[in-house]
């Protein structure tokens, strides 16, 4: 599967360096690409001196002009730092309380009972402490993560053609069964996020200069993965250890929702890291690296890592939403150009998954994946892959 490319012109504007260039020359082409032109955003003001803060209320309700007016803030956003805030998202303030409410209940359980749900080669299951990091973090001297985990994925039926013939990623959840009300909760939720991530997406597109429904047949059957994970006091003087190791995020789009117990922070360009301070009622989103591939390297995917120094147990349930599995991730026409050429080789989502999934957790180790000549700059993707 290709996002659709064929409603935009064959000679693209050779300014992909230049964001206000790019918009200009784009401003001919309005009539081709049926779009309004995007204005660029001023700077904008930065919460904790580093992230910015987009209000889509007026987008999700068709506001005119509102959504060349966020999509010009989300380009910003990502041009200059990968994470920002949502707010007027619309997701009820009940229903995010009531999934870390979920999640602890999960957490709270004794090991026996979560690791008969032990994670599996598509990454569903629960994931307790690693004993050892991954070789790239061991070889930092890192200690491993200090957290736990539980995964689930797109919901699906013992009947569903991908389950028969046990497609990687397109499995069955494994649910406890001693949690009433867990499973219904958590569904709801995450229908819930879905549906927001395939309104999002227009945003996407709009800044990245394309047709607004640009990749709405990617996303209409998304990858989709809730991690519910609990994160224990670790000591603030041992700089060797962190909650979560500090990482990019492998996908599209990950949204983590307001959390007053604080951790995150995200490596911003002077070398430092910078703290996600607490906002009411407004998601972290931020950028991964599908995403600083589509775009050629426009779009940042941004290092970030939780140190959970709070005094108290922190609970987090992050939402990652990516493209179709299929969908074959190659450089966007708006992102290239004769100066500016793809740096990478098309490639299918699912593929880099596995391979993404194989670098970073331990119960991946032996699954056979795409090697890394596959997924690197200037080498061919491939479709031999059961993924």
């Amino acid at each position: 599967m290709r996002c659709p490319t064929a409603a935009l012109p064959t000679c693209w504007p050779s300014c992909v360096g230049d964001s206000a260039c790019r918009r200009a020359k784009s401003r001919t082409m309005d009539q081709t690409i049926s779009r309004p032109a995007i204005a660029p955003a001023p700077p904008p003001v930065l919460i904790g001196g580093a992230i910015p803060l987009i209000d889509v209320s007026g987008f999700l309700a068709g506001t005119p002009g509102a959504a060349e007016k966020a999509a010009a803030e989300l380009a910003w956003a990502f041009e200059n730092v990968g994470f920002y805030y949502l707010a007027g998202h619309g997701v009820p303030k009940p229903l995010i309380e009531a999934q870390y409410e979920q999640a602890a209940r999960f957490h709270a359980q004794p090991i026996e009972e979560k690791l008969k749900l032990r994670v599996n080669e598509h990454t569903i299951g629960y994931m307790p402490i690693a004993e050892t990091p991954p070789p790239n973090a061991a070889a930092q001297g890192k200690k491993p993560s200090q957290n736990e985990a539980y995964f689930l994925r797109r919901e699906r039926d013992a009947n569903d053609p991908n389950v028969i013939a046990g497609r990687r990623f397109h499995v069955q959840n494994q649910w406890p069964d001693n949690l009433p009300g867990f499973r219904e909760q958590t569904l709801k939720y995450m229908r819930t996020m879905e549906a927001l991530c395939q309104r999002l997406v227009r945003l996407y597109a709009l800044a990245l200069d394309l047709p607004e429904n640009f990749f709405d047949a990617c996303f209409k059957v998304p990858h989709m993965i809730l991690r519910q994970s609990r994160y224990p006091q670790i000591d603030a003087a041992d700089d060797q250890i962190a909650s979560l190791v500090p990482h990019t995020d492998s996908g599209f789009m990950t949204l983590l929702p307001p959390n007053k117990v604080q951790g995150l922070s995200i490596l911003v360009p002077s070398g430092q890291w910078a703290d996600a301070p607490y906002v009411e009622d407004a998601f972290v989103v931020n950028g991964g690296d599908i995403l600083h591939r589509w775009t050629n390297e426009r779009f940042l995917s941004t290092p970030h890592r939780v140190r959970n120094v709070s005094g108290t147990l922190r609970y987090a349930i992050p939402f990652f939403c990516d493209p179709d599995h299929d969908t074959i991730i190659e450089c966007l026409p708006s992102c290239r150009s004769a100066d500016s050429p793809a740096k990478y080789p098309p490639i299918k989502f699912g593929d880099y998954a596995l391979w993404f999934a194989a670098q970073r957790y331990q119960h991946m180790q032996n699954v056979k994946t795409p090697t890394a000549a596959e997924v690197a700059p200037g080498a061919r993707a491939t479709a031999a892959w059961k993924s």
